[in-house]
């Protein structure tokens, strides 16, 4: 399914305040759940964590896709999210992070959740796509962006 389709103008946030790796899947998870009755930002939340233990989502040039899949998801979810300073995210390039891309998926959605991760790694390893994202300064505006970049590059 392309990104496109799974991030809604209310699942994006432009120049979010946090201080760290932490809160900032914190208040992802609470957002993510807040989007479905079915799951606890609790759960979303361990699910992220246990995920970033096993090596972390920062994937370089400031990006980070965190990701998991989840019992109790009904469907695949995005949230982008801009920050306002980067924080350390234990990048593989061990630069600070200031953009995410949050993705949680159906536990049973292995091959969708791997395809959709290959495309958002593949959408922001371009540096301009990366920039035009950056300069944003509101959601609407945010949103608005990233579905006009993924549908040209649809």
């Amino acid at each position: 399914m392309p990104i496109s389709e799974l991030l809604t103008e209310s699942m994006t946030r432009c120049h979010i305040d946090a201080v760290s790796k932490k809160r900032v899947l914190e208040l992802a998870s609470e957002l993510l759940a807040g989007n479905n009755e079915a799951m606890e930002a609790e759960d979303v939340f361990s699910a992220l964590l246990n995920r970033e233990r096993l090596g972390s989502t920062g994937i370089g040039d400031g990006v980070a896709i965190p990701h998991c899949r989840l019992a109790g998801c009904e469907h695949a979810t995005a949230l982008l999210i801009t920050l306002k300073e980067p924080i350390e995210f234990d990048a593989i390039d061990n630069r600070p992070v200031d953009l995410l891309c949050c993705l949680l998926v159906p536990e049973d959605a292995a091959t969708e959740h791997l395809h959709t991760l290959a495309g958002l790694a593949e959408m922001f390893s371009q540096s301009d796509i990366r920039e035009a994202l950056r300069q944003c300064t509101a959601d609407d505006e945010l949103y608005q962006r990233f579905i006009s970049l993924a549908d040209k590059r649809s």
